[in-house]
């Protein structure tokens, strides 16, 4: 129970930042879809930070994870953390060299040969949050979530209102001020450079010794972890990697600008599974010799579920007023959110279900199942959007990770069995499922109070549920 209250505080503390942080991010979409000229514009911005977001994990390989697993077992933790640092340093200078010397080619292959400096930017912006990833990761062994939320914090807050200076503030003074997506990408540069000197004190403490005896083994380590990451986030934005490049240029950067919009949306699973993670992986790797902690797998999981899918129904009740996060000539795109959130709670689920192979190095097995689901995205992806635009980016995303999903759970079921309780967690699938039924069939037709008033009954029920049969109110009392 101790580790389930650390987890439970931990999981506060970085879930009230990315709470926070999303919100103040949801405000840019607004920003953008109401002030960018079209779509496609916004299709630029979706296209880029997808590329980044595939670079960023090959540039850390999977090193956030090994950090862990080695810092908590090894007798020299800060010559690990030195190590870890200068391998990824090292790994995006390089990347950066070679995409600054190439730039015009890369620019052309891309598709942004008259605009260079976009895929410059976002080189040097990608490199740096490469680099922060193993001092985030240094931060989260340290326990010191409130200053990792705090940088966090920073970084959104300062974003944001640079955004509104850029996009609002500025127009109503210089009527000739252009409104060009090339301010997104140079206000991430001043930001991500901020948080870089935030980090002075983190870089003081670094040993700076490279030590050959951890390098090689974590390298062992690592690369299923790369080919596990590089599936995942593929996973995650392969549609939004393909849709202007499968269809025509305009038409897809249109159908991205749409389905990037209406995504947003959809992030708040990310954004829960994002903060269990940061969390839970810490805590799960300090105490895998504990006789107990599958028990603490199998409970985790299952109000992992519950909680996601009171998510999903509070986000699918309110959609009346959530769609209005998005300029109206997105909306076409909304219908996409439920099915994008259901991707979301697998994807939460199978890094559940990966500790298994982590905690006996036997990443491996996570790799191969990250390549299937991969494998599969892609080909729905590739044989549906020439016909179904981003819907089939949608249900790619639920065809790919319950299919890594459900390889993860019947091969860890036989090489490392945990007890979880499926029955209980079916109880609460289906009664989800059947309350998000009865949400769609609401008439359109009937006003906004009334259907807002309906859907708050259902997720009270949900609500009543859990209180119930998990007995929350008995554990208060008795607290």
């Amino acid at each position: 129970m101790a580790s389930l209250k650390s987890l439970a505080k931990d999981t506060a503390i970085y879930g009230l930042s990315s709470i926070v942080g999303r919100f103040l991010n949801y405000l840019l979409v607004p920003l953008y879809t109401y002030t960018l000229e079209s779509c496609s514009d916004y299709g630029i911005v979706n296209d880029l930070y997808s590329q980044s977001a595939l670079l960023l994990v090959v540039l850390t390989f999977g090193m956030e994870t090994t950090f862990f697993r080695f810092i908590n077992k090894e007798e020299r933790p800060m010559e690990v953390f030195s190590t870890s640092l200068m391998m990824v340093g090292t790994v995006s200078l390089v990347f950066l060299l070679a995409v600054l010397s190439l730039l015009p080619w890369m620019a052309g292959a891309l598709g942004y040969a008259d605009h260079p400096q976009y895929i410059g930017i976002m080189a040097v912006v990608v490199a740096m949050d490469a680099f922060q990833a193993i001092l985030y990761s240094f931060l989260r062994y340290q326990k010191k979530a409130l200053r990792f939320a705090s940088l966090k914090m920073l970084f959104i807050l300062l974003n944001c209102t640079l955004n509104v200076v850029a996009y609002v503030v500025v127009p109503q003074f210089l009527e000739d001020w252009p409104i060009t997506v090339a301010y997104t990408f140079a206000i991430n540069l001043v930001c991500t450079s901020t948080i870089m000197l935030c980090f002075l004190p983190e870089l003081r403490q670094c040993p700076w010794r490279f030590r050959w005896r951890y390098c090689k083994p974590m390298l062992r380590y690592t690369w299923p972890m790369l080919v596990l990451g590089i599936a995942g986030i593929l996973n995650q934005v392969a549609g939004q990697l393909l849709l202007p490049r499968v269809l025509s240029r305009e038409a897809g950067r249109t159908a991205l600008g749409i389905y990037g919009a209406c995504v947003k949306i959809a992030m708040i699973m990310a954004m829960i599974t994002q903060a269990f993670r940061y969390a839970y992986e810490p805590v799960v790797f300090a105490g895998h010799s504990d006789k107990n902690n599958p028990l603490l797998l199998a409970k985790t999981m299952k109000f992992f579920i519950v909680f996601t899918l009171l998510a999903f129904l509070c986000v699918v009740g309110y959609m009346d007023i959530l769609q209005h996060i998005v300029e109206a000539k997105y909306r076409e795109g909304l219908r996409i959110v439920p099915i994008v959130m259901v991707a979301e709670i697998m994807m939460g689920i199978y890094f559940n279900l990966s500790f298994w192979y982590k905690l006996i190095d036997k990443t491996i097995y996570g790799a191969w199942f990250s390549l299937c689901g991969c494998a599969v995205l892609l080909a729905v992806n590739l044989l549906f959007i020439p016909k179904y635009g981003y819907m089939a980016c949608a249900w790619a995303g639920v065809a790919g990770y319950s299919t890594s999903m459900l390889l993860s759970y019947a091969v860890g079921q036989q090489k490392n069995p945990i007890p979880y309780p499926l029955g209980s967690i079916a109880v609460y699938v289906l009664l989800a499922g059947l309350l998000f039924l009865l949400m769609q069939h609401v008439p359109a037709d009937w006003p906004l109070l009334a259907r807002l008033a309906v859907n708050s009954l259902f997720i009270l029920l949900y609500l009543a549920h859990i209180i119930y049969h998990e007995k929350i109110l008995y554990h208060l009392r008795r607290r």
